[in-house]
């Protein structure tokens, strides 16, 4: 998954051009990787090169960009409606919704679509990679790169072991991820990997809290802010990952472990289905401009 000159990845593909995957896609171009985003609508593909655009825009007027690296940031991107365009990227990774059967029908077609010798990876933060890795006829080729939101920020990146992941492919997602200046941990191929297997009952448990009157969203959240040094608190917190993507993890979870700590609350359902899920939504927990 690199580069025979220099051993450094010089193309990927991220297929599903999102919230997370416009983010990768942005990370990676700053770091002098070029990058293809896939969407079948031409519609989320606008979308994307308008915020990464955006995104841009502003590390230059921040000053962590100079013009001149700005746009050429810019310059090495592009994007597609063609699946099949998938051909010269050493790595490929999926970032599309939180459902195993589109994941595993879209490996399925990845498997065919992406050079022989290409790294399959998943974006994913509670599928197992086991079920993905099925679906192609490389499982030795497939892993997990769970990025966390927002990704160009946020400096962490799981890489989930596959039962049949190689040692090489394993060593080549980790220097990718330092190639685009994240610290990469390894995880063995369980729901929740590291981060959302412990994070998760917390979360829940403030929901739970809140659900119960025990106490105000606000306090809830400032408690957890000034007793415990958290940055931000547990309900602003699942407002800023999204209702919706947080409850498939809990759905994901439960489903693998059984214990009540990982089962989203009533609360959470009804949430999601009268759409409040947070700020992308303007109404989550908290209401946003």
């Amino acid at each position: 998954m690199s580069s025979e000159t220099d051993g450094r990845v010089q193309q990927i593909s991220i297929v599903g051009a999102g919230f997370m995957g416009s983010g990768i896609a942005e990370s990676a171009a700053r770091a002098g990787i070029r990058v293809s985003l896939c969407e079948p609508e031409p519609a989320p593909l606008e979308h994307s090169r308008s915020a990464i655009e955006a995104s841009i825009e502003r590390g230059v007027k921040g000053g962590k960009l100079s013009a001149e690296e700005g746009e050429e940031t810019f310059g090495r991107l592009s994007w597609t409606t063609d699946l099949d365009s998938l051909g010269g990227s050493e790595l490929v990774i999926e970032a599309i919704v939180e459902d195993e059967a589109a994941k595993v029908e879209l490996f399925s077609r990845l498997d065919r679509a992406a050079d022989e010798t290409a790294t399959l990876a998943s974006n994913t933060s509670s599928i197992p990679i086991a079920g993905l890795a099925a679906a192609t006829e490389r499982p030795e080729r497939v892993l997990g790169l769970h990025f966390f939101s927002p990704v160009p920020v946020m400096q962490l990146v799981e890489v989930v072991v596959g039962l049949e992941t190689s040692e090489r492919t394993l060593a080549g997602a980790e220097a990718f991820a330092a190639q685009i200046g994240k610290t990469a941990i390894r995880t063995k191929d369980r729901s929740g990997f590291v981060v959302n297997f412990l994070l998760v009952p917390y979360l829940m448990a403030a929901v739970r809290m809140f659900e119960d009157g025990f106490a105000s969203r606000e306090d809830i959240d400032r408690g957890m802010q000034l007793g415990c040094g958290h940055p931000m608190g547990p309900l602003a917190l699942c407002d800023l990952i999204g209702l919706d993507v947080l409850y498939s993890v809990c759905d994901s979870l439960y489903e693998e472990f059984k214990r009540d700590e990982y089962a989203p609350p009533p609360l959470m359902k009804r949430m999601v289905v009268s759409g409040h899920l947070g700020r992308k939504a303007g109404r989550g927990f908290y209401e946003y401009g």
